[in-house]
Formats: structure tokens, sequence, C-alpha cells
């Protein structure tokens, strides 16, 4: 029986009755998104816990110029790597100015905030407190938001849109106030720096430093404008296109548009449009924006994957559901664009504007499973571009092949951190991620697209591994830092799920060359054949090889041992051994320590081993980090509150819990319980 797509989607639209700080809504196109408050465009972003931004995939910026520092100028902490010294920039040293430089250079920027100003009878201007009577609703199957409410009584009518295909904003507002000469709207542009060495610091942008950055109406004629702006070495441009009205310098740094009379429309319309680019930026009218949404995300909605759970028993099945819809647009809008994106998306600041690509995976493999592989592509790409970057990486410790950093601006280029420098299991993220892509299409063009990530990443993944004569096998550091975060790096090794992914990411490798004809690295065989047994005590999996208290002490953070076998097939792994580190996580973890990701994590883990009703359990857990907010988002903690790898990582456990896995006998949810949930689903794909 046909899914009706359009009505499981749109009952899980996001509405409002009055303003929630921790859920804005955003519109976006996967390079672009613009944030909204209760009002529809950013009038009160003082309401908010977090920055109501405008980012883009385009927008970065250097303090002080692109080549102030550079990562020969970090300081370097010497490791002992098997009869070697390696270097990696894990404390400022000497050298704190490069160091607190590099961790912040380049970020993403804010590009202007878009406001209304709303006047009293006198001309004076009225605050959040003389606003109410809201209604706000985000139609996620037109990709318009409608905004309504009053302003000490009168009513305004707001509708809120973003182009598919470029970085556009279109706004129609509807009210009384613009008649009365009483509503305005503004844009005004923060300075460009990140200060403070604490990223959670630097979140909020910086309205004081006029001085630091320039602001140029360089045209402006009937209808129109162009906005230049100049920040060191970085420039955009930001048009505005409006209905009737003109345009006033009101401050250094700011410009406002003052509604007039158009034969054309009811003097109580006012429609306009604003571009930014990083060269010259583009127009379209409101009414155009509009139509090319409704297209694009009715498009969206009808292709790739759907999950209903109606007719379901369980009550916590309308609640999955919603999580399911929600994640699959904030996906779509943050996550899906041209270049791994931060862990806030194109929301805000975290991290000091940074991707992180250990997370990479979690924000985007989804895409493939839920028949959308296009949207994994286009980030995947971008590895091809940073090839020189992480083969520098590679060489400069002494290493072959390609070395992906973890933390980095838009240029690839690693950046010093207490911790980044230390992971490893980003690196087989490329090859898994390229191996959806071919599986999406078997086509020999995807093999070629991506075979120098695949041999390059699997080169360094042999020069890394180390033969343990004493053990026979291939040992996965010291030093090194696992995915569970909270373990040291010169005594760190052998961490279960780094050494599955070792084994996968080498396999696939392998297959590869064979689909392509060409022979393989031998050593990618040898390796892979002879890794070290992934460490475990008393019966359960251990965080690594050095840590006894994996279930005392380490008890907190990422359960990342259990990725082993729920995230990747579990070739080194025993089964039972698996299901009672399972149920001991269960019991022993300190949940409130956890990640969004986790909690996906553990309902994979499960499913696989065929706990059904444990599976789901974890996928709802009552925990403070697996809550989804109004709007969508992950909530993590105060002043983290979109968690975009919780998202996607939702979403690759249903499509893997209702689709199956490779290697399943049963294709028919088999990650559901047989009672209590009914799963319908369409057009996804079986998980590796």
């Amino acid at each position: 029986m046909e899914m009706e797509r359009e009505q499981i989607v749109r009952r899980h639209n996001p509405e409002f009755d009055r303003l929630d700080p921790l859920s804005p809504l955003s519109v976006g196109n996967g390079e672009f998104a613009f944030t909204a408050d209760i009002t529809g465009l950013q009038t009160f972003p003082e309401q908010y816990e977090v920055p109501l931004g405008t980012q883009s995939n385009w927008g970065w910026h250097f303090t002080g110029g692109r080549g102030r520092f550079s990562a020969k100028d970090a300081a370097l902490q010497m490791f002992e790597t098997h009869g070697r010294q390696v270097g990696y920039p894990m404390k400022p040293g000497d050298k704190p100015e490069a160091y607190q430089w590099l961790r912040h250079n380049p970020h993403r920027l804010h590009l202007g905030r878009l406001s209304f100003r709303f006047l009293d009878e006198a001309g004076e201007e009225l605050g959040y407190s003389n606003a109410g009577q809201f209604r706000q609703k985000l139609d996620l199957w037109t990709g318009i938001l409608l905004s309504r409410f009053e302003i000490r009584g009168v009513p305004v009518e707001v509708s809120t849109a973003c182009h598919p295909e470029a970085d556009i904003l279109g706004v129609r507002v509807v009210s009384p106030l613009i008649r009365e000469g009483r509503l305005q709207v503004f844009i005004r542009f923060p300075a460009p720096d990140m200060t403070h060495s604490a990223w959670s610091k630097s979140v909020f942008p910086d309205w004081e430093n006029d001085q630091r950055h320039d602001t140029v109406l360089v045209r402006q004629e009937e209808g129109t404008a162009l906005i230049e702006r100049t920040l060191d070495e970085e420039r955009y441009a930001v048009r505005w296109h409006w209905s009737s009205g003109r345009l006033e310098q009101t401050e250094t740094h700011e410009f406002t548009l003052l509604p007039g009379e158009s034969p054309d429309q009811s003097p109580e319309e006012l429609a306009f449009s604003v571009g930014f680019a990083a060269g010259s930026s583009g127009a379209a009218d409101f009414e155009a924006i509009v139509s090319a949404s409704a297209r694009h995300w009715a498009s969206f909605w009808q292709s790739g994957g759907a999950v209903s759970f109606a007719g379901s028993s369980d009550p916590r099945a309308f609640e999955l559901e919603r999580r399911v819809v929600l994640s699959q647009w904030l996906c779509a809008v943050h996550s899906g664009g041209s270049m791994p994106p931060q862990e806030t998306g194109l929301m805000y600041n975290s991290w000091f504007g940074k991707s992180h690509l250990e997370m990479h995976w979690w924000h985007a493999a989804h895409f493939a499973l839920w028949g959308r592989a296009s949207n994994l592509r286009r980030s995947l790409d971008w590895y091809n571009g940073i090839l020189p970057v992480a083969r520098e990486l590679a060489l400069s410790q002494g290493y072959e092949g390609a070395r992906w950093p973890k933390m980095v601006g838009f240029d690839g280029i690693p950046c010093p951190s207490p911790v980044a420098p230390g992971l490893i299991w980003q690196q087989p993220h490329p090859i898994a991620m390229a191996e959806l892509c071919y599986k999406a299409d078997l086509a020999l063009e995807t093999l070629r697209r991506f075979r120098d990530i695949v041999f390059e990443s699997a080169d360094f993944m042999v020069s890394y591994a180390s033969w343990n004569e004493a053990k026979g096998a291939f040992d996965l550091g010291p030093p090194l830092i696992p995915a569970q975060e909270c373990h040291p790096m010169n005594a760190s090794a052998n961490p279960p799920y780094e050494l599955e992914y070792w084994k996968y990411g080498l396999d696939i490798a392998i297959k590869w060359a064979d689909r392509l004809g060409i022979q393989p690295n031998p050593r990618w065989a040898q390796v892979a054949s002879n890794l070290a047994s992934p460490p475990r005590l008393d019966g359960v999996y251990l965080a690594h090889e050095f840590a006894p208290d994996t279930f005392t002490e380490k008890n907190h953070d990422h359960p990342s041992m259990l990725c082993a076998l729920g995230v990747l097939p579990g070739k080194l792994i025993d089964r039972e051994t698996m299901r009672r580190t399972l149920l001991k996580v269960k019991d022993a973890w300190r949940w409130e320590t956890a990640w969004g990701w986790d909690f996906p994590v553990c309902a994979m883990t499960a499913a696989r081993l065929g706990e059904r009703d444990l599976a789901v359990d974890f996928l709802l857990m009552d925990e403070i980090k697996n809550t989804y907010l109004p709007n969508g988002h992950n909530y993590q903690r105060p002043g983290l509150s979109a968690y975009l790898p919780g998202n996607g990582g939702l979403l690759t456990a249903v499509a893997m819990m209702a689709c199956g896995w490779e290697g399943e006998e049963d294709p028919n949810c088999p990650g559901f319980p047989a009672s209590g949930w009914t799963v319908q689903w369409e057009g996804l794909k079986p998980w590796l």
C-alpha cells in the first residue's frame, strides 16, 4: 500500500503559541540557513539561549588575514610511537598565540541579523514586552515558515522561505503597521572575530567592534540595493530587493528598509528578498522563492525513504515518528551541503565554527540509507579537495597515504586541540561513506570518483598499524585517543571500535581495487587479517587494552566499544561477549555524560543481537542528552541545544531497524518488536 507521505510529514509540522528560547526554527538549503525567532525574522534574539544565525558554507573569516599563522607555527608535543617520536599540536607550549589563533581560524561568519523594528504612535521603538498572541508554524512540506503575532493588539503576519538553489531569503509581511509607518525592517552586521579561548564564550556575535569591518552601500536603485562587506581579507555581498519603500543607513553597520506605498500591492503589505553571496549576490522576488521552495521540498519528501509508525500501540511511537520526520528536515537544511558541517549545522558556531570530521559519518551516512545518496556525495567530494592537506599531515608524522584531521575549517587544515590530533576513528569514515555511495548506484563512475580517497585512507591505516612480535598481531596505538575521549593519549591501545573499523575499512579498500580491476596494496590484507583482538575482561569488552576501569572510573562519555557490533558488522567481535557488554553498559553507564549519538549506537547494537525491545528502549531512553526539542534538535546542555550527530544517528538506526542490514535473514523490521509496533516503510536501503 502506498504511503501517505504528505500526511506523515505534515502531522509533525512544528507549531508554537509562545516563544520557546531553546527552539528557534530554521529555513535553508544545505549551503545556507537562516534561523528565525517567533516573528519569522531575528527581531528578539536576546530572548533565545543561543544565537539566531545566518550562516553559509562559503562565509568564513581569518582574524587579521589568512597568513598570520600556519600549522607549522604550533608547538608540538612529542609522543613515543613504536620506536620513534611523533609530534602532535595538543598544548599551547611556548607558542600560545599561534595555538589560539589556529583554533579560532578560520571560523564561520554570522552573515547578518535581519529584524523587524516596531514603533509606537510617537515613533518610539517597541520591545518584546509589547508583542503577544503568537502563532507560528513551519510547513515542512513546502519549507515555508508562517508567523502570526500582535504588537499592542495590531496583527502582523509574516511568511519566510529560503530559495532551494541560492542563498536568498524571501519574506512577505502583512500588517496595518505598514500603512501606519510603524513597521520597519533592518539588517545589522556584527564584527567578525572570535576572541575567547573557550568556544562556548565565542558563540554570540560581537556587536561592538565597529572598526574591525566595513559595510558599504555601493548601489541603490528603485526597489533594490547592493551592500558590500569587508572583513580583513574576506568580502561578501548582500543584495536587498523590495516591493516598496526606500533603504537608509541608520548605523555604521546597519541599514533600514522604510516601507512605502506601491500601486501594485496593498498598503498593508511588504515583500522583499535578501541574498547573500561570496561574490555577486543574486536576486529573486518573494513569489519565485516561495514557488521554488514548495517544489523542492515536495520533491524531497516524495523521493527517498519514508517511515510511518501509525497504528502502533506503543505510546512512544508518535514521538519516534516526530523525531524521524524532523531529523530528515534538519539534516537536509544543516548537513546536506558541500562540506562536512559543524555539529550545530548552520544555526550558530560551536567549537569555533569548525567541522568535526569524526562526526561527518553521523551527520551524513543516513542520506544513503534514506535514498538520498546525492546529499552524501556532495560533502564526500570535499575530501578530494583536501587530499593534499591530508597527505601532508601523514607525511609530517612519518606515515604514508592521507591522514584525515579531526577539527577543521573549509580548507581542511587541522587545528591544535587537547584531543583532536590524537583521534583516529575518523580515518575509515571516507571509505565507509564512499562504499555507501557506491551501493546506492553501483556505478563505475562512483568508484573512479572516490578511489583516491579510499586507497589513500587505507594506505595510512596500514602505515599507522604497528606489528607486535609478542602478540603476532598489529596494534593500534599508543599513542591515540579513542572515540571515548576521556582516555590518555600515551596509554591507550586497541580500542574495539577502531580495531573493527580498521578491519572493515581495509576490506572495503580491497573490494574497491577488485571492482576497478587493479591490484590492491598487499599490506591491506596483511593488516586486516592480523589485527589485535579487541580487549575484554570478565566477559565484557573494554574501552581499550589498558582500561580495566572501563565500567567503574571510565564509565562516562561514549560507550564506543558498542560501535564494533552495531555501527559495524563485527567481524572481530564475539556476539555473546558483546551482548554482555551491552547489558553492562545499560546498567553501569553514566548516561548524563553520554552524547546524542550514543543512544542510536546502543539501539543498533541491540538490533544486531536480536534484542528488539532493548533497541527501542535505547533509542527512546529518557535522558537529557536524548532530548529532542519541539523544533526537532537534539538537546545536549545549556549552550548546545542543537546537536545534529544525534539526529543523523537516529535516522541511521531507524533505517537499520526497519530495513535490516546485510546478512540479516529477516528484512521485515528486524530491529522493532513484533508486539506494539506497526512499522510501514518504503525507499530505505539495508545497512552494512
